[in-house]
């Protein structure tokens, strides 16, 4: 991933240090990327000169121009994290004149004097107490280069670029040898001292246009794959063609190593062999919500079917699978038929297929049971021992933190010593780098950090420009905020804690009832049935991403494995905020006169997880990894109600005031060119079906 610590306004910046929150936020990205604590200096800096020319910016009357600090030179992962290019400040606005994006990258120093080392050239200075330094501007020219490259977010767009030296602690005399004749010319080589600060505002001025209505940093962060296509979006877009997702980092090496190793264990699918390899091999990929496991796990059933092998995609999410079946594979029953679902394999294949990978393996059952099907169907093995039978070499997905039911057991040790009990010795690796909730870290480790009530507290929210998160007041406005994101363009849906009956669709047209009740507020959950119902309600596999689902409320079950650019999440009294920690509450509900289940005891009405015989730890874990799966839905925006009042004042504190001047990431603030509506789903037909055959790409592996 990018390494990119902050984006803000100028004066969103000056807020959030207002508050003593923007150095310890940027401490904690800089350990994230780095692996390693910023020292000192590196805290000083910011601190300092961050704020300086922030100052300058609003006094420019430039105070909404976006400052990106931190940033990777270049779109590429280094192998070595400090190997990374870094430029300590890009500002992105609008260009006055041309009205292009308008990019400024600027080196912030605080020296406040150098003396020449060189007697023709200034290309190398003395800074008094660290040494000798090469000037600037060259660092600056080095990363421009890197940033218009191929390899760089400007590529390929039209742009107005320049850069600068900001030494506020300075005067020009006091560093005389950075602005001689003989110091660096170009337009990366203005020095700006204290004493020039009117020179500066005045550039600044002439650089960026005084007023903007979109976040023209948005397509650097576009660029920068900070914000993902949408994994249906992506997939729908290829059309089985050919890839438009790039595996980054540790992602590549995750697919790269799997492949190379699948060579030793699977058979040549070109040459006929009279014995089967008889090896076999068991990967397991741990990672967070938006590592890209499915990103990953997806590129490696394009690439193995690539190379002519016998290739299942499975999961235990309904939605998950409904959603590509409908959506992507719609037309052609080939696609289609390459999914299943965990309990698919009851019965071994006659012959095992050569992989098998297994999506969100977090929800694993103990055994395979549908009391649908007749006994014969009935799993009498573990779960995860029918999949290791079926496949020859077999890679497990998962996030422990994931699991919301019960009965869902999949754990790394449940499949490692599953493994070992075959003689497979398991290979695990861990995804790391989030790119889901807009590339924001910080937004998941607060999720966790909420939810968990860690010994320190949580943190308050701070706001970093990836991701947004605010409070509603009442049911009413939150959904009033997703609505109208919807009807912008945005794609969102509203969410909620399964605290409310759930009856099953009215009379012969299928009418919902209005079983999420707050107050005078009412609304449906997602249908229940498998087909369209009165008002072109979808059926709930796919009501995720089908345009009819925008009035009904969805739950974990339906909305896991999915994302939307703006996520409405409803907290019911099954979790609530008491004397400095969370209580997990069971509810009770009770028929009407008209035989509709109603609300008797407001809490938790999960029939699987609200059961007596459920010892109260496993329910709150079950409770609390519910709605870190809802809380992490959305990639701009979360909006969070609870119905317990004084969990909602608890919410509030934690999340602070966000009404900064620009945080709220509209879908009407993005540049025009970026706000590109959900695709409908694929109507392709099997004619249209491209199989590729033969090597492996020499290109980063990208998701079909």
């Amino acid at each position: 991933m990018s390494m990119l610590l902050l984006k803000l306004s100028a004066a969103d910046l000056l807020a959030l240090d207002s508050r003593r929150r923007m150095v310890p936020h940027l401490a904690a990205r800089w350990q994230y990327f780095r692996g390693s604590e910023a020292d000192v200096q590196e805290r000083a800096a910011w601190a300092e000169s961050l704020v300086e020319l922030a100052k300058d910016m609003v006094a420019a009357g430039r105070g909404h121009v976006e400052m990106i600090v931190e940033c990777s030179a270049t779109i590429a992962e280094p192998e070595n994290v400090n190997d990374r290019r870094v430029i300590d400040v890009v500002l992105v606005g609008r260009h006055p004149e041309s009205e292009c994006l308008s990019v400024q990258l600027v080196e912030l120093k605080r020296w406040s004097s150098v003396t020449r080392l060189e007697r023709e050239l200034a290309d190398l200075v003395d800074v008094p107490g660290t040494g000798p330094k090469k000037h600037p501007a060259l660092q600056l020219a080095a990363s421009f280069a890197l940033f218009k490259s191929e390899a760089g977010p400007l590529h390929g767009i039209r742009y107005e670029c320049g850069g600068f030296t900001y030494l506020h602690n300075a005067t020009a005399e006091s560093v005389r040898p950075l602005l001689g004749i003989n110091a660096p010319t170009g337009s990366y080589a203005r020095v700006y001292t204290a004493d020039r600060r009117q020179e500066l505002i005045r550039d600044l001025q002439k650089q960026f246009s005084g007023e903007s209505n979109y976040s023209h940093a948005e397509i650097l962060l576009d660029r920068m794959n900070l914000r993902n296509t949408p994994l249906l979006d992506a997939m729908i877009e290829s059309r089985g063609h050919d890839t438009v997702f790039t595996l980054r980092g540790r992602q590549r090496r995750v697919a790269e190593d799997i492949l190379a190793t699948s060579a030793h264990v699977l058979d040549d699918p070109s040459q006929e062999s009279l014995v089967a390899q008889p090896r076999r091999a068991v990967f397991v990929v741990v990672g967070g919500a938006g590592t890209g496991k499915s990103a990953v796990g997806l590129q490696l059933k394009a690439d193995f079917e690539a190379a002519g092998r016998a290739v299942k995609y499975t999961s235990g999410s309904r939605a998950f699978n409904k959603a590509i079946e409908q959506h992507v594979g719609y037309g052609d029953p080939e696609f289609r038929q390459s999914f299943a679902y965990f309990s698919s394999f009851v019965t071994a294949p006659e012959k095992p297929l050569d992989v098998m990978i297994c999506d969100e393996a977090h929800r694993l059952r103990d055994f395979s049971t549908n009391f649908r099907l007749p006994a014969e169907k009935q799993g009498t093995k573990p779960q995860v021992d029918e999949l290791l039978d079926a496949s020859r070499l077999t890679i497990f997905f998962l996030d422990e933190g994931q699991s919301v039911r019960p009965n869902e057991v999949g754990t790394v040790k449940l499949i490692e010593d599953a493994a070992r009990r075959r003689g497979i010795t398991p290979v695990r690796y861990d995804l790391r780098e989030q790119y889901r909730c807009g590339g924001s870290d910080a937004y998941v480790r607060w999720v966790d950090h909420l939810l968990e009530v860690p010994e320190e507290g949580p943190p308050q929210w701070t706001p970093d420009g990836l991701m947004h998160i605010e409070v509603a007041d009442t049911p009413e406005e939150l959904e009033g905020i997703i609505l109208q994101e919807r009807a912008a363009g945005a794609s969102a849906r509203m969410v909620a804690g399964y605290c409310w009956p759930w009856n099953d669709p009215q009379g012969e047209e299928g009418r919902l009832e209005a079983d999420v009740r707050i107050g005078d507020w009412h609304r449906p959950w997602n249908a229940k049935s498998d087909k369209y119902g009165a008002d072109g309600v979808p059926p709930s596999s796919i009501w995720g991403v089908d345009e009819g689902g925008i009035g009904q409320i969805g739950c974990v079950y339906t909305a896991q494995g999915l994302e939307w650019d703006w996520c409405g999440v409803i907290m019911g009294d099954d979790m609530v905020w008491r004397s400095g920690k969370w209580v997990f509450q069971r509810g009770k509900r009770v028929k009407d006169a008209e035989g509709l289940y109603r609300v008797k005891v407001r809490s938790s009405l999960d029939p699987e997880v609200k059961k007596s015989t459920l010892d109260d730890d496993e329910f709150a874990r079950c409770v609390r990894n519910a709605y870190r799966v809802l809380l992490t839905r959305g990639s701009r925006a979360t909006v969070l109600y609870s119905t317990d009042a004084e969990t909602r004042s608890y919410l509030k504190a934690r999340v602070g005031d966000v009404q900064l001047h620009g945080l709220r990431p509209t879908w009407e603030s993005l540049p025009p060119e970026l706000r590109v509506p959900r695709l409908e789903r694929s109507r392709r037909g099997r004619g249209r079906k491209v199989r590729r055959r033969g090597g492996r790409r020499d290109q980063d592996l990208t998701l079909f």
